[in-house]
Formats: structure tokens, C-alpha cells, sequence
């Protein structure tokens, strides 16, 4: 997406603050858009990322909440809504990958796992469509995972989470394909983040020898903002692995 495309549109990045959200929130920032930098513990690092944004001539704020939380997300959408204007484009990025094995998995990590990485795009996705839909255009993409639909590393608790974004995105792509709003999912692999850090381990798995950059998931999240035709479809971003 060339700079400006996005000049008038309002985001809304959750988990925005490092990694892939940071990414995207700066892809969105060279693109013109205003954005809302979510973040639920390092504020310092949004505040720092907003700042940079805000140096560079962009317009950006930085608004903290538990999005896995319905009451937090009503009051998000609203500081936002009165800070920057209606949100028209939402990436639905916030997550956490407790990693473990079948034999400790306890119901309290299965239950925060869903909370935060699949009942928080219903929570968003639900508070801002009612901005979309009275403007007659959205863009909301979902950051999944290869785990998904591979086995992963992190646990099946996770994988549960991922395909579950995976479903909400055709769900809602086929319910908003009229009115203009398109919906999108992104599953990157392996990627090079806080996450992967001592992880080197993992290179072998990957064909094309090294792990994924974030602005290259920031690449495809854009592409998908940019096209009106695409909507209810996964882009898998795995250096190989899924087709190895």
C-alpha cells in the first residue's frame, strides 16, 4: 500500500505496543492513518511508539485495555471514538501462547488462552461494526497462526484460539460481504518476535532457513486492506512450511 492510501481512516491495532502489532501500526502510520495503539501492560513501549509516530508528522494514541474484557472494549471504543473519530479499520492482533505440554494444561490456562486471543475479536469486532456499517466501508483483519491448522509448538490450547479466529473470519466475512466491509485473516509462522526469542532450534523446521520478519506480516495485512474483492480468506505466511 502506497503512502497516503489511507489518509481519513481511523485503526484500531490491539496488542499493538511491540511485534507484529507494532509493525502494523507503523505500516498504518506511513499510509496516513490515525491509529489507536492498544496495549494492556507496556504502556511505556506505546507511549514510545505513539511518540515516534507522532515525530514523524502521524497521528497516533495510545489507549489501554483488557480486550478480552466487554466493559474495557466499550470504554476503548469509546476514548478512541472521541480522540480520533470512528474506527473503519480494525486488526485484531492482541494474543498470549502459554506454551505447554497436554499433561499440564489446566482449564485456567485453556480459559485465558480463548479469552484473549478468540473472544476478543468478537468483543472488537462487535464494537466497531455498528462505525462500519454507517459509513458503508470496513477492514478488519485477524492475525491467526500457522497453528491453525498444524500442530504448533505451544499447545492445543492454542491451536483451539487460532482456528477459532480462523472461523470468525469466514462467519463475518459472509455476513458483511454486502456492505462493503471485508473481512480477512493473516497465519503467520515463526516469526522473528519477543516470543521466538531462544528459539533457534526451530530454524529446521522452516525451508527457507529463517524465521519471518513482522513487517512482512505488516506487508500482507496491508495488501489485504487494500483489496475490496478479498474477504473470508486466511494468508498463510510460513517461509515453506506449510506446503513442505
Amino acid at each position: 500500500m502506497t503512502t497516503g492510501t489511507l489518509y481519513g481512516h481511523i485503526a484500531l491495532v490491539t496488542g499493538g505496543s511491540r511485534g507484529i502489532g507494532a509493525a502494523i501500526v507503523r505500516s498504518l502510520a506511513e499510509a496516513g492513518a490515525a491509529i489507536a495503539v492498544n496495549y494492556r501492560e507496556r504502556a511505556s513501549e506505546a507511549n514510545t511508539l505513539v511518540k515516534t509516530i507522532g515525530d514523524a508528522g502521524g497521528h497516533a494514541i495510545a489507549v489501554a485495555a483488557d480486550v478480552s474484557q466487554s466493559d474495557a472494549v466499550a470504554r476503548m471504543i469509546q476514548r478512541v471514538k472521541s480522540d480520533l473519530g470512528p474506527i473503519d479499520i480494525l486488526i485484531n492482533n492482541a494474543g498470549i501462547a502459554i506454551t505447554r505440554g497436554i499433561e499440564d494444561l489446566s482449564e485456567t490456562d485453556f480459559d485465558q488462552t480463548i479469552a484473549v486471543n478468540l473472544k476478543s475479536v468478537f468483543l472488537c469486532t462487535q464494537a466497531v461494526l455498528p462505525m462500519m456499517r454507517s459509513k458503508g466501508w470496513g477492514r478488519i483483519v485477524n492475525i491467526s497462526s500457522g497453528a491453525a491448522r498444524g500442530a504448533g509448538s505451544i499447545g492445543p490450547h492454542y491451536n483451539a484460539s487460532k482456528a477459532g479466529i480462523e472461523g470468525l473470519t469466514r462467519g463475518y466475512a459472509a455476513r458483511l460481504v454486502k456492505e462493503g466491509i471485508t473481512v480477512n485473516a493473516v497465519a503467520p509462522s515463526l516469526i522473528e518476535t519477543d516470543m521466538m526469542k531462544g528459539q533457534h532450534n526451530l530454524l529446521s523446521r522452516i525451508p527457507l532457513g529463517r524465521f519471518g520478519k513482522a513487517d512482512e506480516v505488516a506487508q500482507a495485512v496491508m495488501m489485504l486492506l487494500d483489496n475490496s474483492y478479498m474477504t473470508g480468506q486466511t494468508v498463510a505466511m510460513s517461509g515453506g512450511m506449510a506446503f513442505n
